[in-house]
């Protein structure tokens, strides 16, 4: 596990409707990710505080597999149906961890 990334993007959705969009999105986005080389897979959260704050948190095999799909061709394409939902309200859209430490 040490070396693995863990990539977060933050979303939002503001009533049930959005929730299913973004539902919806998550999947058809996670099925295109499936296929990623180094892509140990990925959760949709939701937060029991704010129900209207999401993330997907995807799991990498290291940095280096991660950079190179970011940097690659198809990262806007596969990601675009969760881009609208994106939550506005952080600071930064996203946040990427390595592991340091796991049991």
């Amino acid at each position: 596990m040490p070396g693995e990334v863990r990539v977060l993007v933050y979303q939002a959705a503001h009533d049930e409707r959005q929730l299913a969009e973004v539902r919806a999105a998550y999947h058809l986005v996670s099925e295109r990710l499936a296929k990623v080389d180094g892509m140990l897979g990925n959760e949709l959260l939701r937060s029991p505080v704010d129900p209207t704050a999401l993330a997907v948190m995807s799991r990498w095999s290291s940095m280096d597999t991660f950079l190179a799909w970011e940097r690659g061709a198809d990262h806007r394409l596969d990601t675009a149906p969760l881009r609208q939902y994106r939550d506005e309200r952080t600071t930064a859209p996203f946040a990427v961890f390595q592991v340091d430490a796991a049991y």
